[in-house]
């Protein structure tokens, strides 16, 4: 015979159990279905239209060369860049924002998307925690586990740079 020590509830159908629930919140996308979809030409797109050893495509593969454009248009190398990483999440902070990623769960935030970054690291052990708040009053934290706990103590003075560097607080 089980006995119940408790009230007997029905289970909770929220954003805590069901991320269908947060407005805006956009399903997880299936990499093969979007590679299939690339495949399809669109008949109303400029690139479907242009033949493959076109001159666009030859600046393009100049500026790669270079390396100059290329790089500097995906992230600025002129200002401090965070980057924290371990088997499962990984964090970026540069000039564009700050991303995180864990998983295959990730998100993006520009600096004016931002109502504050806090980050702590755990009492004992190796964990490095950091919280993205937004404005909405909604939250992101990701915890990451560091190889020592020297790298912890790096870690906060890398993103403490760099939040000195892009985030207005005077915005907010």
């Amino acid at each position: 015979m089980e006995q119940s020590n408790g009230p007997i509830m029905q289970p909770l159908r929220a954003a805590s159990a069901d991320p269908g629930f947060v407005p805006g919140l956009t399903g997880v996308t299936d990499p093969l279905r979007d590679a299939v979809r690339d495949d399809v030409p669109d008949e109303a797109s400029d690139e479907a239209t242009e033949p493959v050893g076109s001159d666009a495509d030859a600046e393009a593969s100049d500026v790669s060369e270079d390396g100059d454009e290329g790089e500097a248009g995906a992230t600025p190398a002129d200002g401090p860049v965070f980057e924290a990483a371990d088997r499962r999440g990984r964090i970026v902070a540069d000039a564009a924002g700050v991303r995180l990623s864990y998983d295959e769960e990730a998100c993006e935030f520009r600096w004016d998307e931002l109502a504050a970054v806090e980050s702590a690291k755990g009492r004992f052990g190796k964990r490095f925690t950091v919280i993205v708040h937004t404005p909405d009053r909604r939250w992101y934290p990701i915890e990451l586990i560091a190889p020592d706990r020297g790298r912890i103590a790096a870690w906060e003075a890398e993103l403490d740079a760099v939040l000195d560097a892009y985030f207005d607080d005077e915005a907010s």
